[in-house]
């Protein structure tokens, strides 16, 4: 777990920590702007717990987006932009995908809302929600090929 010292004490980063230590890969604070980045295999727990919590309260899913790193691996970041009104406060919650098959647990059954969000991620860098409940392309007509947003897609399209 690579959390800097300045951030040990921060309230979210604790309750996390407490709920379950091995689900943190890190975490950092840009421009006031926390952001904690977790295994793949935990979002969805994660995520709940985020949600459900007394003291936590982040309802509100406000993005779901991705970021391609290639030729790093794991490939795509998937980031979710969270507030909790209760802290009054913005969270991002980072999980990494591998290239090969970037597959990330759906969080749909948390934010019913989520689901626009991860058909445009697949629609767009072809990552993979497990458990959506209609995971299907949402901006590319449906016999487009590839995932527009990827960094090595051909810049002027397959021909």
């Amino acid at each position: 777990m690579m959390i800097p010292a300045e951030l040990e004490s921060n309230f979210i980063v604790r309750k996390l920590a407490a709920f379950d230590p091995t689900c943190i890969v890190g975490a950092k604070l840009f421009r006031d702007e926390l952001s904690i980045e977790v295994v793949r295999e935990a979002i969805r727990r994660v995520t709940e717990f985020l949600c459900r919590d007394d003291e936590l309260q982040f309802r509100y899913l406000a993005d779901i987006t991705a970021v391609d790193r290639h030729p790093v691996e794991p490939r795509f970041e998937v980031n979710y932009h969270l507030y909790s009104l209760r802290l009054r406060q913005w969270l991002r919650v980072k999980a990494r995908a591998g290239g090969n098959s970037p597959t990330v647990d759906s969080v749909t059954p948390i934010w019913p809302g989520a689901n626009w969000h991860e058909r445009e991620a697949f629609d767009l860098f072809g990552i993979r929600f497990a458990g959506h409940p209609d995971l299907r392309r949402i901006l590319m007509p449906e016999d487009w090929q590839g995932h527009p947003l990827r960094r090595d897609y051909p810049t002027e399209g397959f021909r």
